[in-house]
């Protein structure tokens, strides 16, 4: 009897191993279905995500963090006025691309106070009253300017700025619109040419054939208004000299290159720069600046003056 129970109990043994090769090489059961999340209100239809908008990028959908991008478009209108009162008030000192002009203004572009600035309320008090930046021409005042044309003039320089494409980068440019500056009376250039450039200037003299010379009426303006220099040293090339007279009544004359409340430095024509020591009026120190006429006329200038004059100015050929 016990070799049969080993015989039976061998063969069930046979029989479960069987049963149990076929179930573990079977395809594995089914991955219960994920949780489906509840689509959008806005969703697309087919389950397809719709792309989240980038608020004021600049490029690689980061958000606009300066003032200039996040401040909202001014009205096209007021941006145009604006860009032809730019044109005539602002171009000479702060170029046609606001980054700088002849007469050496401010980039406009780099400008805290431009940049801060949301409709005018910065811009508008430097403009009414001038500004003065140590190492910089001044600005003069412009207290005729009516604040609404401040306002136009801001909202083109904003609408400018937000065009720039980052740190570094100008503002895309194209081809620049032809301006016609000839819009001034000639006849009335010619009267205040007499009365406040007579004196120093002359028609048949150091002017004559200077629209020849020339011949683009918005390089002209530029040069006379600034004197002929641009803005930057003496008037025509012309340098600043100085006069220095001693107690003892010698006379030491030269270019200036140099001067505060405690030294003058005059350059002689046979040596180097000479050091000269300043006591309060001691000794007598006279300056002569070939563009101090042109300074001085330029908080006088009113915008008829400047296009009457050179309208008087394109007609010396």
């Amino acid at each position: 009897m016990r070799p049969n129970t080993s015989v039976a109990a061998a063969a069930l043994l046979l029989l479960a191993s069987v049963a149990v090769r076929p179930a573990a090489q079977g395809p594995p059961p089914p991955a219960p279905p994920a949780a489906q999340a509840p689509p959008a209100p806005n969703a697309p239809p087919g389950g397809a995500q719709a792309p989240v908008p980038v608020q004021g990028g600049r490029g690689r959908g980061n958000p606009a963090t300066f003032p200039a991008q996040q401040r909202p478009p001014g009205d096209p209108a007021s941006i145009a006025r604006g860009q032809s009162l730019f044109g005539v008030n602002c171009r000479i000192c702060h170029g046609a691309d606001l980054r700088g002009g002849d007469m050496g203004g401010v980039n406009l572009l780099r400008s805290q106070l431009v940049l801060n600035d949301q409709k005018g309320e910065l811009i508008l008090p430097v403009v009414h009253n001038g500004r003065q930046n140590p190492g910089m021409p001044p600005m003069p005042p412009f207290p005729g300017l009516p604040d609404d044309d401040v306002r136009a003039i801001a909202e083109y320089v904003h609408s400018v700025a937000a065009t720039m494409r980052g740190q570094g980068n100008p503002p895309p440019g194209s081809e620049p619109a032809a301006l016609n500056i000839v819009v001034g009376d000639a006849a009335a250039g010619k009267a205040f040419f007499t009365a406040k450039c007579g004196s120093c200037h002359s028609a048949t003299g150091d002017l004559q054939g200077l629209a020849t010379r020339i011949t683009d009426p918005t390089q002209l303006q530029t040069t006379w208004v600034s004197g002929g220099s641009g803005g930057r040293g003496g008037g025509g090339g012309k340098p600043v000299t100085v006069t220095v007279t001693m107690p003892s009544g010698q006379k030491i004359e030269g270019p200036l290159d140099r001067i505060d409340d405690f030294v003058v430095v005059v350059r002689l024509p046979d040596g180097p720069a000479r050091a000269i020591r300043r006591d309060g009026a001691v000794p007598r120190v006279e300056i002569h600046d070939p563009l101090e006429g042109h300074r001085q006329l330029l908080t006088a200038y009113t915008d008829k003056d400047i296009h009457d004059v050179t309208a008087y100015l394109v007609t010396l050929k």
